[in-house]
């Protein structure tokens, strides 16, 4: 098979993202030696549930699912192979406390934010998620609308251990005070018991609960980035002072760099564009 020629300059750069990506993965699997938890083990750590499109059918083992993938890539890169990964399961509230970890990173959509940085570490962002509002049918049947002047007189319900209750307070100002719970699958079981009109989520977990979880879900629509000062930013999560921080953040900024980032997201949440933006 004969190639298409290029030019040196195109031959030379080329080359040398090849050599920096090489070069990166290398650093990264030398850094990790002997700083897991376990001896030539990675041990990662999920949400039970863990939900599509972050993990397919509730199994990340299977590397199927946005966050599965890139957890799987972060190994990679930091020397492990698929056997020598190992799945635990950790709560959302409990993994952002203080203290010793079971785990040595663990991904399930945690926002990166100041107080939590407080008390555990985050690897560099791997996803900037839009945050995005899910009703049941019978409130857009009542009129509820993708503005913010129709969503202030939702009764809201929000998971309070989430960046959402800012961005509600900030965004929306909803004239009655929201409910708050203790986790997301709460939320979702007040809106089937028609406690609450509507809640908010980052927009893959959104559009996973309007497609499965409700049987009449509605994501009635995102915040333009413009709204807010950034998107959410999700972060691999570790134990404070972690001895892997620094070869997380080698394996992740390495994949941002050479865009396997993007192409993972591509393939696993790119059915989160087409929901109309808040106005």
């Amino acid at each position: 098979m004969k190639f298409p020629s290029r030019s040196p300059k195109v031959a030379v750069a080329a080359f040398a993202l090849l050599l920096a990506s090489t070069s990166n993965a290398s650093t990264a699997s030398e850094c990790a030696a002997g700083k897991t938890l376990k001896e030539n083990v990675l041990t990662i750590a999920t949400g039970n549930p863990a939900y599509y499109p972050w993990v397919m059918d509730n199994n990340p083992s299977s590397g199927e699912g946005f966050e599965a993938a890139v957890a799987y890539e972060v190994a990679s890169r930091m020397g492990f192979d698929k056997d020598k990964v190992e799945w635990t399961s950790a709560s959302f509230d409990q993994s952002i406390q203080p203290g010793t970890k079971d785990f040595d990173f663990n991904l399930q959509q945690f926002s990166i934010t100041e107080e939590r940085e407080k008390v555990v570490d985050f690897s560099a962002p791997y996803y900037s998620a839009a945050m995005a509002i899910l009703v049941r049918k019978s409130a857009v049947d009542n009129g509820a609308e993708a503005t913010v002047a129709s969503l202030k007189k939702l009764k809201w319900g929000i998971d309070a251990n989430t960046t959402a209750l800012k961005m509600l307070q900030d965004n929306i100002k909803p004239d009655s005070d929201p409910l708050l719970y203790d986790d997301n699958v709460n939320v979702t079981e007040a809106m089937k018991a028609n406690q609450i009109d509507a809640a908010m989520f980052d927009l893959p977990t959104a559009l996973y609960l309007g497609a499965v979880v409700l049987e009449d879900g509605v994501v009635l629509g995102q915040f333009p980035a413009d709204r807010t000062e950034t998107p959410d930013q999700f972060g691999l999560l570790m134990e404070d002072g972690s001895a892997l921080k620094e070869c997380v953040d080698m394996a992740v900024n390495a994949m941002t760099e050479d865009g396997t980032l993007a192409s993972i997201e591509a393939q696993w949440l790119q059915e989160t564009t087409g929901v109309p933006l808040i106005k």
